[in-house]
């Protein structure tokens, strides 16, 4: 099996990202063939400082490395690196519809935070996205619940590809985790944990330090009763019962009959104790990478041709079968 994902470089990720994406990254070592890229070319699409662009580049480059993603077991590269993910967008906007892109909420709900120019590069954003997964023949995508949409669009695309000009490009099957798929913002549980749009105090950063995560869980905010159990009137409470599941790597429901007569101190105490031990190892091994740059560059520098061996030939093949280019041999 071949597995792709990608990751926007805005390096101060967050316990969502963590447990939504980078933990599937890293299982997904042991599952298939494992092609992981920080993708510069989506960060462009909204507003950004291009020195800024380059430090989370290499911030969130460690923090791969460090959480467990092995560069002599996967590929790990730069999306500019790579020059068949460009190409292969445009030739994709032949058989992709307007009117699809116009309904992606991705688009909505971020064109209306823009404060002086929403892009078109926004508006693109998932043409990109279809490429950088369909240029390897994926078979499955590694994501969080809210990129599910995205996922539909890029199997769309490939249908209508292979329908028109042949039977070329796979399509690809989301993975996303039962558990911790949308992982909320602490002070904020119905919204996304976000660096972006969400509290600081709500938002847990991988590299935060211990006193840190435990102050910003301690404070996260419940309900009015005391019962930890999973309910749909206690998003709070539910939000640290699939976070304190994961991270043990049990069922939700055995976090609840742990907990059974437990009070919401005791209970959150035991979750900011078990995340701060989650996080540490990453937390110490980035402290140990991310001063050197030139490996950080050498292992992206290395991923980068792998991908490239491995888009090439796809690329090839759709130029040749929708008739660009000479033909051929």
């Amino acid at each position: 099996m071949r597995i792709f994902s990608g990751i926007q470089p805005t390096g101060r990720k967050h316990l969502g990202n963590y447990i939504g994406a980078i933990r599937q990254y890293v299982e997904g070592q042991e599952r298939g063939e494992a092609i992981y890229c920080i993708v510069d070319l989506h960060a462009i699409s909204v507003a950004y400082d291009p020195a800024e662009l380059r430090e989370r580049l290499y911030d969130t480059a460690a923090i791969l490395v460090a959480a467990g993603i092995d560069p002599e077991r996967s590929i790990l590269f730069r999306q500019s690196d790579v020059r068949e993910h460009s190409e292969l967008t445009w030739l994709l906007s032949a058989v992709t519809s307007h009117g699809d892109l116009n309904r992606m909420h991705q688009f909505k709900e971020k064109s209306a935070k823009q404060r002086e120019l929403a892009s078109a590069a926004l508006f693109f954003y998932p043409v990109l996205m279809a490429a950088d997964v369909l240029a390897y023949k994926a078979e499955e995508v590694p994501v969080g619940d809210d990129q599910r949409q995205h996922v539909e669009l890029m199997r769309e695309i490939a249908r209508r590809f292979n329908e028109r000009f042949g039977e070329i490009l796979v399509e690809p099957k989301e993975r996303i985790p039962e558990v911790g798929a949308r992982i909320m913002d602490l002070q904020d549980p119905d919204s996304k944990m976000s660096t972006t749009g969400g509290s600081e105090q709500g938002t847990v950063l991988v590299l935060d330090e211990p006193d840190v995560v435990r102050k910003k869980l301690m404070s996260a905010v419940t309900d009015s009763g005391s019962e930890v159990r999973r309910s749909p009137d206690k998003v709070g409470i539910t939000n640290l019962i699939d976070i304190l599941a994961v991270v043990r790597g049990v069922a939700p429901a055995e976090v609840e009959a742990d907990f059974d007569g437990s009070g919401y101190g005791d209970f959150k105490r035991a979750v900011a104790a078990e995340v701060v031990a989650y996080l540490e190892p990453t937390r110490e091994r980035y402290a140990e990478l991310r001063g050197d740059e030139a490996k950080l560059e050498q292992i992206l520098a290395a991923g980068a041709e792998k991908a490239r061996a491995l888009a090439a030939p796809t690329v090839a093949e759709v130029r040749d079968a929708m008739g660009i280019g000479p033909a051929r041999a």
